[in-house]
């Protein structure tokens, strides 16, 4: 009787499975759970066939008591790939709502998969942007000369970028500035973050590019917010990294040179530096919004994070 009724239900089971695949269609970066939700219905189809088998022959049915155990030790062996679904984000341990239950592979809530791909969360902002009428373009060129006036939790930066320093000792590796932004000033190696890139990746190519040095384990300490009166807005998270290999290199963006932290040459770098890089040089972390005409700074407003510890 019991394996009659487990038949039964079991075209409901695997119609289930099968809406659940359906829905992850429509869900990106779901490889991995799509392939899943097949293994599990693969492993009720050897159940079911056992059941049947044993039902349609007249077999003992304790015989299902083996089907049972083949179809556990399936499981086992395959549940790296049966079962990567998780309940709460692996980096926050917020609860995840359905569809990210379902797919999302690398299980991460939108908050943290967002700050995990910047460049990709502010193509995502950009191609789900109302069209603008005349009147707003305009109006949107229309930069403010104070940090107070621009709403900074709506602000939608153009650019998403990555700022590296790192220290051997009581040194830390700097560039005089070749090209691009910031030219001829001292700065430290960075870049643009690519599509589907994160931010760390990016720290650790970036670095590559303009020093030839390779970097490992990069640690994020900070948030900047760049709004210029030309209308380029450009959002920057800043890296300490204390490993490497390699010898540093000029290269066509870059001339790297080692300094000591203590001699730290403000004069010669962008002007919001000296608010904010004491502050990481200490372990704290941080957020600063400015304003700049050119390579003037114009206002700045810079925030510590509180430590959750004191």
């Amino acid at each position: 009787m019991i394996l009659k009724t487990i038949e039964q239900y079991y075209t409901w089971a695997l119609i289930a499975i099968l809406l659940v695949n359906f829905t992850q269609r429509k869900i990106p970066h779901t490889e991995k759970k799509r392939f899943a939700t097949i293994y599990l219905a693969a492993i009720l189809l050897v159940f079911e066939v056992g059941i049947v088998t044993i039902l349609s022959r007249e077999l003992n049915h304790n015989l299902a008591w083996l089907v049972l155990a083949l179809c556990v030790g399936l499981f086992y062996l395959f549940r790296k790939k049966a079962l990567p679904f998780r309940f709460h984000c692996v980096s926050c341990h917020a609860k995840l709502d359905f569809n990210h239950i379902i797919g999302h592979d690398d299980n991460l809530c939108q908050k943290c998969y967002d700050e995990a791909h910047p460049e990709e969360a502010a193509a995502e902002a950009e191609k789900n942007k109302k069209p603008a009428t005349v009147e707003a373009e305009q109006e949107a060129f229309v930069v403010p000369d104070t940090v107070d006036e621009i709403d900074w939790d709506l602000w939608d930066p153009k650019e998403v970028c990555v700022i590296t320093y790192l220290f051997d000792g009581d040194n830390v590796l700097l560039i005089d500035k070749k090209t691009g932004l910031g030219t001829g000033l001292v700065n430290a190696p960075g870049g643009h973050i690519e599509l589907a890139e994160t931010a760390q990746e990016a720290a650790i190519r970036e670095f590559k590019e303009e020093t030839e040095l390779d970097i490992t384990d990069p640690v994020l300490v900070g948030r900047l917010n760049f709004q210029f009166k030309d209308g380029l807005s450009e959002r920057g998270y800043v890296f300490f990294a204390h490993s490497y290999s390699g010898t540093p290199k000029e290269t066509e963006e870059a001339r790297p040179f080692w300094c000591p932290v203590s001699e730290m040459p403000y004069d010669k770098m962008w002007e919001d530096d000296q608010y904010w890089l004491p502050l990481a040089l200490e372990g704290k972390k941080f957020e600063g919004s400015f304003i700049f005409d050119d390579q003037k700074m114009l206002d700045k407003l810079v925030t510590v994070e509180e430590d959750e510890n004191e």
